[in-house]
């Protein structure tokens, strides 16, 4: 729960109003720019991948290339994970509205740049630019969901913003082959959008309102909730690895099984991602607090790595996935809206801050893990089983966890 020390009245926790109240095509214009805003991290991790292979090509000179042309497209996550912590404290400090149009212009400028660099060592230090604005860019749109809106109103646009980005990662994927058959370099073209959405972005969001009592009233000194931020911080990092196994994975999986046609490969990871769309949705559509929701989520999780581990052919790996990412579409926002639950407004970006480090450093390491426990094992599955057996014993402490709160704060008030 937020600090029970007193605030001022620009805090915005879950019982205040939005800042700026709108309603009717305002509202659809903020949400649908934030929506779009947050899509933006997810253009820049999977747009280049179709044209690796070609990178790979016209690079084959440079020594390390190998090595260093799939760091292109994995850079930017990197930098967003080690990065967004520093960016939530600059987000509470200049503000998040004049921060995030910023961020959005230096996207296009960076992101276009391997349109003109002929070194590999340059177009990596701009793709690790990219990755600084996207944390800004992410951070910004989440914070801003979270001071907007409260209660159940801040969990549905979380959910939509967590349905949004899974979508738009397969759009983006699809876009980024189409453009690519015309040189590995076109798809570079296509972070010029955001110079487009800038100006939106600063039509339809509205800054947060700060009465003159609040301008004349010193803010009370009162710690970060660092305790709290650092257990589902946790379960994010680990909820990450979760998220990011099916879509990651899943071709090797196939391929294991002896499917090697690329549209049979397509076609599964786009079932999948309509799955991580329709746990949002039902997430959504819920209406309960998160905490109480999250054992059963990552049992959910872990039942679909199950049924995975022990598939013995395609239809039964696909219903394992789709039972999985069924749960992680309920599993990130039901950890977000939990984090930012804990937060008022002063924090909330450096707290959003650290809750986008831990998802991104989850995301990052989660093929190394799975690597390293595949060669232990023996087999992919064999990791991906080993994993749903760790999120089914997360799912029974944290069931544990809150039956014995629950038994404690009911003996208290007894």
């Amino acid at each position: 729960m937020p600090a029970s020390v007193p605030l001022p009245s620009t805090a915005t926790d879950d019982s205040a109003p939005p800042p700026v109240s709108v309603s009717g095509p305002a509202h659809r214009l903020r949400v649908t720019a934030l929506m779009a805003g947050s899509c933006l991290p997810v253009l820049g991790a999977v747009l280049i991948a179709p044209v690796l292979p070609k990178m790979q090509d016209h690079f084959a000179s440079t020594p390390g290339a190998k090595a260093l042309v799939p760091l292109a497209l994995t850079v930017p996550a990197l930098a967003l994970a080690l990065l967004a912590p520093f960016t939530g404290v600059i987000v509470d400090r200049l503000g998040r509205k004049r921060l995030l149009l910023v961020a959005t212009v230096l996207y296009a400028l960076f992101g276009t740049a391997p349109l003109w660099l002929d070194s590999l060592g340059a177009i990596i230090a701009s793709r690790a630019l990219v990755g600084v604005t996207e944390a800004a860019i992410m951070t910004c749109c989440t914070t801003l969901i979270g001071d907007y809106y409260s209660g159940h109103r801040r969990m549905k646009y979380l959910a939509l913003q967590t349905m949004c980005a899974s979508a738009s990662a397969t759009a983006f994927f699809v876009l980024g082959g189409a453009a690519g058959t015309a040189g590995w370099r076109i798809p570079f073209w296509v972070y010029a959008v955001s110079l487009l959405l800038a100006p939106v972005l600063a039509l339809a969001l509205p800054s947060p309102v700060v009465s003159e009592a609040a301008e004349t009233t010193p803010t009370a000194r009162r710690p970060f909730p660092w305790r709290q931020m650092a257990g589902i911080c946790a379960l994010t990092f680990f909820g990450a690895m979760i998220f990011y196994t099916v879509p990651v994975e899943m071709a090797y999986l196939l391929d294991d099984l002896g499917v090697e046609n690329s549209g049979v490969i397509g076609l599964a990871t786009a079932v999948a991602s309509a799955a991580t769309v329709a746990g949002a949705i039902t997430f959504a559509r819920l209406k309960r607090s998160p905490d109480p929701m999250l054992p059963v989520i990552f049992a959910v999780c872990a039942a679909g790595f199950a049924v995975m581990f022990l598939a013995g052919g395609v239809p039964l790996l696909m219903v394992g996935a789709v039972i999985n990412c069924l749960g992680t579409g309920m599993l990130l926002p039901a950890l977000l809206t939990s984090g930012m639950s804990r937060l008022e407004y002063e924090d909330r970006g450096r707290g959003t801050g650290l809750w986008m480090a831990a998802y991104f450093g989850g995301c990052f390491v989660c093929p190394l893990v799975l690597l390293a426990v595949e060669s232990a094992v023996g087999a992919l599955a064999g990791a991906v089983g080993l994993l749903g057996l760790a999120s089914a014993l997360l799912a029974a402490g944290l069931l544990v966890a809150r039956r014995r709160a629950w038994n404690s704060a009911r003996a208290t008030s007894a």
